[in-house]
């Protein structure tokens, strides 16, 4: 039988948040089996440990994850439904791969919710205090990335675009950036190495001195850029085969 073996969890001392945990509040702490499985999958693709187009077959998450049938076909069918998992009739589920419209539909949906989130943010009172968890979250970001910590640097990279929007205290905006954020996860995860590619804590703080400064079009000009930049990262990108069992440090 398949075996799950734990995670690779972040460093404590970063404090580099699970991506499942940036969706929506938690009701419970013990979460259902349904959510127990679709926060592990989620989770490996959003640490790009499960790459775009890799099968998930159900008799195999089963064993995997020690649960039933049904469990595994309501994962997945959640999954499809906030679009980290496409399901075809016949073919069973893959990770879900976009095709070059959704990947410009993706980045201007974040280029405009992104700007309305600036906007917003410039005109609140007490920035500074505000702010301030911002400024820790890219210090831990830039730690991460020099210790060559990457699944931590990955999760705070995306984490610090909906800790931004959270700081309006607009859960919808939060949950509408929260997926846009994991399907362009999803889509730059085929185009090269991140390591690579610039510093994104770099820019981050960037645009956090920038809306601090009320500045908002450069806050938004300085988003755009970083925006563009995360797109540009997969124009080269190769497919490549994915082992969907490695991702859950699976042995057979």
């Amino acid at each position: 039988m398949l075996q799950l073996k734990p995670s690779r969890s972040a460093s404590i001392d970063l404090k580099a948040p699970r991506a499942s945990s940036l969706r929506q509040p938690k009701v419970a702490n013990n979460p259902s089996e349904v959510q127990r499985v679709y926060d592990e999958i989620f989770d490996a693709a959003m640490d790009r440990r499960l790459l775009p187009g890799a099968k998930l077959t159900e008799a195999a998450l089963c064993a995997i994850f020690d649960c039933s049938r049904s469990t595994v076909r309501a994962a997945l069918a959640q999954l499809a439904h906030d679009k980290i998992v496409l399901i075809e009739p016949n073919r069973g589920a893959r990770v879900w791969q976009a095709g070059a419209k959704e990947i410009r539909d993706v980045f201007a949906m974040r280029r405009a919710l992104e700007g309305i989130a600036i906007e917003q943010l410039v005109v609140l009172d007490s920035l500074d205090t505000r702010l301030a968890p911002l400024d820790d979250m890219v210090r831990r970001e830039q730690l991460a990335y020099q210790q060559g910590d990457r699944i931590s640097w990955l999760r705070l990279s995306n984490a610090f675009h909906v800790e931004l929007a959270r700081v309006l205290d607009n859960q919808v905006l939060v949950e509408m950036l929260s997926g846009l954020c994991a399907r362009t996860t999803l889509i730059i995860a085929l185009g090269g190495s991140p390591e690579g590619t610039a510093c994104s804590y770099v820019e981050h703080q960037d645009i956090l001195d920038r809306i601090r400064q009320r500045d908002a079009q450069g806050a938004k000009a300085a988003m755009d850029h970083h925006l563009q930049d995360c797109e540009q990262r997969m124009e080269a990108s190769d497919a490549r085969a994915a082992d969907p069992w490695a991702a859950f440090g699976v042995t057979r």
